[in-house]
C-alpha cells in the first residue's frame, strides 16, 4: 500500500476494510470475534476500541496464516463447533458465504468446508486440485503449481470454516514451508484430507466476493464494486439515483424512500436522510449528518422540509 496506515485501516465507502469482514461474520451469527494483529496493532485496536466482541490476538512473529490462526489457541480454550477463519483484507465477503459454510460443515459434521470461485486470471491465487470425482483433494498455491495446475481457473479466496478440534489437531501437524519458514492454513486442509476427516469445497462465489486489496488500485475496485452494492440496495428500497455513475453513497447510510438522489451528490457514512428527500445536484450530507423528512439539500445548505414543501 505504500502508506504508513495499517493496510486494514484503509476506508472503503467510508469504513476502514476490515469493518465489513466483522460485520459479515455478526450477521452470519458468529459469537465471538478473534483478530489477529501485528504490524500496527495500536492504531487498529483503537478504531475498534468499542467492539466488546472482540478478542485482540498479537502475532508478534509474522510466520504465515496457519501460524497467526494458531496464535489464538488459548484465547480460544474451550471453544467448540464451527471457527470461521478469513482475512481482513477482503471486504466484500457476504454473510451468505459465511453462514453457508457453517451450515454445510455442521449438517454433515465435516472437519473443513471452504468457498471457491473462477478467475479468468488466477495468477497469484492457490489453486482448486479436485479428483475426478469432483472431491477437493488439495489446494496448491501459485509459485508451487505444475503447469497443469496454473490452468486451473478454480481458485481459493481464503474463506474457512473448520470443526474446532479439527483444526488444532491439523495445525499441530503442519510443518514450515518454503524459504521463509511459515505454517499455511492450507496445509491443515491438507492433512484432515489424507486423513479421511472430512473436507469439502461447497460453496462457488461471485469473482468479486474473491476480490482482496494488496494496492491502492485494488483499493479503488473494491470500493467500485461495493459502491454498486450499496446503490442497488438503495434502489431496491424506492431510492431514486438519477445518474450512479456521478453518485457516491457510502456505508452504514440509511436513506428513506421516495428521496432522489440528483447527479453530483455524496452521502457520508452514518447519515440519516429521511423520506422524500431532494439531494442534490450537487448535495454533500456529511457522515452522521441528519436530513429531515421531505427536506432538499443544495450546495452547501439543508433545506428543511417545511421551506422544501
Amino acid at each position: 500500500m505504500k502508506s504508513d496506515l495499517p493496510k486494514v485501516l484503509h476506508r472503503v465507502c467510508g469504513r476502514p476494510m476490515l469493518h465489513y469482514a466483522l460485520g459479515a461474520c455478526r450477521l452470519a451469527g458468529v459469537e465471538r470475534l478473534y483478530v489477529v494483529v501485528g504490524h500496527g496493532k495500536d492504531e487498529v485496536m483503537t478504531e475498534f476500541a468499542g467492539a466488546d466482541d472482540i478478542t485482540w490476538v498479537e502475532q508478534s512473529e509474522q510466520k504465515g496464516t496457519g501460524h497467526a490462526v494458531l496464535c489464538c489457541r488459548e484465547a480460544m480454550a474451550g471453544a467448540v463447533g464451527s471457527v470461521l477463519v478469513l482475512a481482513g483484507d477482503m471486504p466484500l465477503i457476504r454473510r451468505h458465504t459465511l453462514a453457508g459454510l457453517h451450515e454445510a460443515r455442521a449438517q454433515d459434521q465435516l472437519a473443513c468446508t471452504i468457498a471457491t470461485t473462477e478467475l479468468d486470471d488466477p495468477t497469484g491465487y492457490g489453486r482448486i486440485v479436485r479428483d475426478e470425482n469432483g472431491q477437493l483433494t488439495a489446494i496448491v498455491e501459485h509459485a508451487d503449481c505444475t503447469p497443469e495446475q496454473r490452468s486451473i481457473c478454480e481458485v481459493n479466496p481464503s474463506y474457512y470454516c473448520f470443526d474446532a478440534e479439527a483444526l488444532w489437531w491439523a495445525l499441530d501437524q503442519t510443518t514450515p514451508q518454503g524459504s521463509k519458514g511459515e505454517y499455511y492454513v492450507t496445509d491443515a486442509i491438507r492433512i484432515l484430507g489424507d486423513a479421511g476427516r472430512g473436507v469439502t469445497a461447497p460453496l462457488k462465489v461471485a469473482a468479486e466476493e474473491a476480490t482482496g486489496v494488496n494496492s491502492r488500485l485494488d483499493l479503488t475496485k473494491v470500493g467500485r464494486l461495493l459502491q454498486d452494492r450499496i446503490q442497488r440496495t438503495w434502489l431496491e428500497e424506492g431510492v431514486t439515483i438519477v445518474d450512479p455513475d456521478n453518485t457516491w453513497i457510502e456505508a452504514d447510510a440509511t436513506i428513506g424512500r421516495d428521496t432522489v438522489i440528483y447527479p453530483f451528490s455524496f452521502i457520508g457514512a452514518g447519515a440519516v436522510i429521511g423520506e422524500g428527500c431532494r439531494i442534490g445536484p450537487f448535495g454533500h450530507v456529511p457522515a452522521d449528518e441528519t436530513v429531515p423528512v421531505g427536506a432538499a439539500v443544495s450546495p452547501g445548505a439543508i433545506v428543511g422540509a417545511e421551506a422544501a414543501s
